[in-house]
């Protein structure tokens, strides 16, 4: 699942509340990064005591994934490769992964994911991932 919109209209908030409604399902394990910038920072060397493959090796089998605002991080030839990978890992397990965006998976403008990413990733996030488009105003601004 992709949940795309601007900033503030409920993408984490709606993904935190689906990940606790399976948690109080039953026993599942998932993984949250509050962001992809975090998870970049933790696979960087020296940024996990696992090393950079270990703890990539542990993202790509976790059974369900939250990979939060997605396309967010500054795009670097590393990072493109970290997400292809992991990206990939969880396409070719079939493991449900939920990612949150606030570019949408394409648009006429060209600012979007595959702008970010390349064909690659969107391609296989758009085989197997039901794109939710979250619309309205910034709810943290109208909340002030």
């Amino acid at each position: 699942m992709l949940l795309t919109g601007t900033t503030g209209t409920g993408k984490t908030h709606e993904t935190y509340g689906a990940l606790r409604s399976i948690a109080a399902a039953g026993p599942h394990t998932y993984e949250i990064r509050a962001t992809t910038a975090d998870m970049y920072g933790l696979l960087r060397p020296n940024g996990s005591a696992r090393g950079t493959e270990g703890e990539l090796g542990r993202l790509a089998h976790v059974p369900l994934l939250l990979l939060n605002d997605l396309g967010s991080a500054k795009a670097t030839e590393w990072t493109d490769e970290i997400t292809y990978r992991l990206v990939n890992e969880h396409y070719k397990a079939c493991r449900p992964t939920i990612y949150t965006s606030n570019l949408p998976a394409r648009a006429a403008d060209g600012r979007d994911l595959t702008a970010v990413f390349g064909e690659r990733i969107v391609s296989r996030l758009s085989e197997d991932t039901r794109v939710i488009a979250m619309t309205g105003t910034d709810r943290r601004r109208a909340a002030a």
